[in-house]
């Protein structure tokens, strides 16, 4: 993000007036120097307003009535902006835009709306930026004169849903607080020289070279793997302190605003600085002016300046310009296949895997010399007559894409599937068709289909005695694995359950076929010669990129049985046990802690989790006693129980768990919070419990 026009209305001090950055074609000016007075200090407050955005003007660390001329009209801030992709935009979307902002007192802060724009050129696109959502879009960094960095234990894990206003709060606040450094350079070394992360290697290299170079400190002990940062901080002179307390900060801040960028230094954004000769001595500010260039190349800099200061400006800097950024054309589709009135359309809403049953009609409609495409979710292709639809879920999102589509073939279009009803079948002579696999390529050397199908079992959650009955063969390996292939993805629902069982996984051993055991295995009907039979057969993930086996756990009861079973089979941690733990149905916190607790305990195993969808007309959950009296003691014990793989997935129940917590007893449960952002996505740890406490997301 560049700013490159500024026009408010009702400042206190500057009244109505515009800001303009120096551009020369696509270029801009990367450093602005304001006169070091009330206008230009107030000038770098109406820019971090405007571009910090309205989710935060309440909580300005300052009277907002100190912005106002007239406390009784609003102070209107229009604003135009460089938006760079893909950080700030999607790189099809417009590069130049505007927007605007109107604050009225106490603290009410709205978004202009486009008719009541005054200032802003007619032709230019009104894009309202999401500058409140999260912390890593539209970069702005703020810094008043007076700095006083944290003395005690710093706060690195963005739990306050209004993190992002720290970034530019002394620019409001002189006795707001900054980044500890000496804490902050303990983190980064940490994470740059012991863990040798890519990104915090480039910075503190970057950082300890400048620290060297322009501010004559010896940063060489940074770079070592012990490092008393203490220490090394007492040694610095106050001057030095005082130079690098800013630099540290801004560090952090780049840091934290780019987790998914390989050089966060080379960010886009804006700072501003209010009277920056003031961190270090008159000396050394050119010195500092040139390391802080050098630290962000592609940051646009707007500064207040004494007369003095500007003088000693290094002409170097002075000259240095920004490129705009330039929207990318987007490429040009393929043009919608032709369909005549005789072509079949088959689509394909919501299957995760590729669709069986449509690949059978493939067939049959091939056998009659049509012509047969496939599309997916709610495209619509013009010409054709007859569409046959298939859905697997009952989600919404797939009732809404079946619902576009109605609207669009109307009585020609036909949808089956599980979604849609779970006793409509195709007839049985499509049924007996060999699939088309011409219509999924994807599946490259992989067959697909059912051996058998059907369950013993009458599991109330489960779609499959509804759908499919008892257990019974419907086909055989001669049939799956026609043209020779030897990797099968097999759908059946419990395979074991079947008589034939043992002669099915005979005859996989003897092909010395892969096989991707699908819908899991229900490790209880394992015997001893089950059991041999499964260790032979090399079974995969879906992928068939490593071994894989897959088995259910959908409850606490026969948990000896269980493990005796896998006893049996005598897995070793490179066989990748995978359990499949559905949640959300009828368990308690309480079960879901044994049965994690009980996985964690078997060699080798680990856990997905999967929420149980109730299927069409199927039970609801039922989770009125989920919590009971020892709720908190239940989620701290599960909190530390890790798996040696799959933990971004118990992710998932972790976050369902605190939501239904924070439900059922009005407040956080703060460890299971803390482990959720423990590792990933930790810049939206302030927003997530902004939602959890029922306030607005920022």
């Amino acid at each position: 993000m560049f700013l490159l026009n500024l026009f408010y209305k009702n400042a206190r001090i500057n009244g109505s007036e515009k800001f303009c950055v120096d551009k020369d074609h696509d270029k801009i000016r990367k450093w602005t120097r304001l006169p070091p007075d009330k206008k230009g200090q107030e000038l770098l407050r109406l820019m971090a307003v405007a571009c910090g955005g309205t989710d935060f003007v309440s909580h300005l660390p300052c009277k907002l009535e100190e912005l106002f001329r007239n406390p009784f009209e609003p102070l209107a801030i229009e604003f135009i902006l460089a938006r760079h992709a893909p950080g700030d935009r999607n790189p099809y979307q417009p590069a130049i835009t505007g927007n605007g902002i109107k604050i009225i007192l106490p603290a009410k802060a709205e978004t202009i709306k486009k008719k009541d724009y005054r200032y802003l050129p007619e032709k230019l696109k009104i894009w309202k930026p999401r500058m409140g959502n999260g912390n890593l879009n539209y970069f702005l960094l703020g810094y008043g004169p007076q700095l006083n960095h944290f003395n005690d234990k710093d706060n690195f894990d963005f739990s306050d849903p209004f993190h992002r206003m720290v970034r530019f709060h002394t620019l409001f606040n002189p006795n707001a607080q900054v980044t500890n450094p000496c804490d902050y350079l303990v983190r980064l070394h940490y994470k740059a020289v012991l863990k040798s992360r890519y990104p915090a290697k480039l910075i503190i290299q970057l950082l300890t070279l400048l620290l060297k170079k322009y501010l004559s400190i010896n940063t060489e002990p940074w770079l070592e793997r012990t490092v008393n940062f203490e220490k090394e901080w007492e040694n610095l002179f106050p001057w030095q302190k005082r130079a690098v307390v800013p630099i540290i900060d801004t560090v952090r801040h780049v840091y934290d605003a780019s987790p998914h960028i390989a050089n966060p230094l080379h960010k886009p954004g804006v700072m501003l600085l209010d009277r920056p000769d003031r961190f270090s001595t008159p000396k050394v500010f050119p010195r500092w002016i040139t390391a802080m260039d050098r630290l962000l190349p592609n940051v646009q800099f707007v500064i207040t300046l004494s007369q003095n200061a500007d003088l000693t400006f290094p002409n170097a800097v002075r000259r240095r310009r920004l490129k705009l950024p330039g929207i990318i054309n987007r490429p040009k589709q393929k043009p919608a296949p032709r369909l005549s009135s005789k072509d079949i359309l088959l689509i394909d809403i919501d299957s995760r895997l590729p669709n069986l049953a449509l690949m059978k009609l493939s067939t049959h409609f091939k056998m009659k010399g049509k012509r047969v495409i496939l599309a997916r979710r709610d495209d619509r292709i013009k010409g054709v007559q007859e569409v046959y639809a298939s859905c697997i879920f009952s989600h919404s999102k797939t009732k809404y894409h079946v619902k576009k589509l109605r609207e669009y073939y109307g009585t020609g279009l036909i949808v089956g599937g599980s979604g849609i009803d779970v006793k409509r079948r195709l007839p049985k002579k499509i049924e007996k068709l060999p699939a088309d696999y011409s219509l999924y390529p994807e599946l490259k050397d992989r067959a697909i289909g059912f051996l058998t199908r059907g369950c013993p079992f009458e599991c109330p959650f489960c779609i499959v005695p509804v759908k499919e009955g008892s257990v019974k063969q419907v086909s055989d390996l001669g049939i799956l694995l026609q043209n020779g292939l030897e990797r099968l993805i097999l759908l059946d629902d419990n395979i074991l359950s079947h008589p034939n069982a043992n002669f099915f996984l005979e005859e996989m051993v003897k092909r010395g076929i892969e096989v991707n055991f699908n819908q899991t295995l229900d490790i209880r009907l394992i015997d001893k010669e089950k059991a041999n039979l499964l260790k032979r057969i090399r079974s995969s993930n879906v992928r068939f990129t490593r071994r894989v086996y897959h088995f259910s756990l959908n409850d606490t009861e026969k948990l000896d049985l269980v493990r005796r079973k896998y006893e049996q089979l005598r897995f070793a941690p490179s066989d990748n046990v995978e359990f499949i733990c559905m949640y959300g149905y009828n368990t308690t916190l309480a079960n879901d802690l044994k049965r994690f607790r009980f996985l964690r305990s078997l060699p080798g195993a680990y856990v997905f989790v999967q929420r149980y969808r109730p299927i069409l007309k199927g039970p609801q959950p039922d989770l009125s006693n989920f919590f009971d009296d020892h709720a908190d003691d239940h989620i701290d014990e599960l909190i530390s129980i890790l798996f040696p793989q799959n933990m971004k997935s118990m992710e998932t129940y972790y976050r369902w768990l605190s939501k239904l917590y924070a439900q059922t007893f009005g407040k956080l449960h703060t460890g299971l919070v803390d482990t959720i952002f423990r590792y990933n996505y930790r810049h939206s740890k302030g927003r997530y419990i902004a939602s959890l406490a029922g306030l607005k997301p920022v």
